[in-house]
């Protein structure tokens, strides 16, 4: 948890002119637009099933649903920014495990699903994009947004990694363990390829993991600084050139020496920050 301090920290040292705004905590309706009502409940007033808690890994407190909420809270604000501005920034957010009836993965409710469909709801965004980059499959959305023709999902991640039992987005791209940049890179221009070719998206949710990297315990890939940045590049120069905005959580990461993590985080939002000066 300490990596989400360090985030903002290092993203305040290195980018020049932020503007940090507080999240305000997804209510029980906005949650309800992609998680059943009763498991809503159940989180806020703490009667999950012993098995649902410990598939979150989270032990529960009042501080746990504040936070869940105020992450989803955060994603709903970027893709507001975005919307506005061209890029925004969640320094938190990518819980993609989440189920509509379950949270799993250290996800409790799934932002990106439910800022999706408060996007559209608020006639801001008719079509959107979920570009998960995340190590990890994002079953959970994907099984949110199944029957959702206005909500394209790709999914680039490990193909023996977790979940083991893999959900179907509309995108799957599943990578061998040991992939290193070149091959990473590759498979991820053909994906955004694809998207462009099948969808047409007035807005992306951009899920920026950093458990890719060489030095995370639990991404099984191999790639470098350098990669991540050219990853980070690629979805950035896509929204800079057909005027999509780009909404971007932190997802993932998990590194030997939290540094890396962080370093990775503080890269992706140095980037977006340039990406949204060009912008405007």
């Amino acid at each position: 948890m300490i990596k989400y301090r360090l985030i903002r920290e290092g993203a305040a040292r290195e980018v020049a002119d932020l503007e940090f705004h507080e999240a305000q905590a997804a209510s029980d309706g906005v949650l309800a637009l992609a998680h059943h009502p009763r498991y809503v409940d159940l989180v806020s007033h703490g009667r999950l099933p012993e098995q649902v808690q410990k598939d979150i890994g989270f032990p529960w407190s009042p501080e746990m649903v504040e936070r869940s909420r105020r992450s989803a809270g955060a994603t709903i604000a970027a893709c507001r920014s975005a919307l506005e501005q061209g890029v925004a920034v969640n320094l938190a957010g990518g819980t993609h495990h989440a189920y509509a009836d379950r949270g799993a993965g250290f996800c409790v409710f799934n932002d990106a699903a439910v800022a999706a469909r408060l996007m559209q709801a608020e006639r801001r965004a008719a079509r959107v994009a979920v570009v998960d980059l995340d190590v990890h499959q994002g079953n959970g959305t994907a099984s949110i947004l199944s029957d959702d023709d206005s909500v394209f999902t790709l999914s680039l991640h490990g193909e023996r990694n977790y979940p083991f039992e893999k959900e179907r987005s509309d995108l799957d791209v599943a990578l061998p363990d040991g992939v290193t940049d070149a091959g990473y890179l590759s498979a991820l221009q053909d994906a955004l390829a694809q998207l462009m070719e099948r969808f047409d998206p007035q807005l992306i949710i951009y899920l920026a993991g950093a458990d890719p990297h060489e030095g995370d315990r639990l991404g099984r890939m191999k790639l470098t600084m350098a990669g991540l940045a050219a990853r980070d590049r690629q979805v950035f120069e896509l929204g800079r050139q057909q005027k999509i905005p780009i909404a971007v959580t932190m997802a993932g990461g998990y590194g030997k020496n939290i540094e890396d993590t962080v370093a990775v985080h503080v890269q992706t939002i140095t980037l977006a920050s340039r990406y949204a000066a060009d912008w405007n």
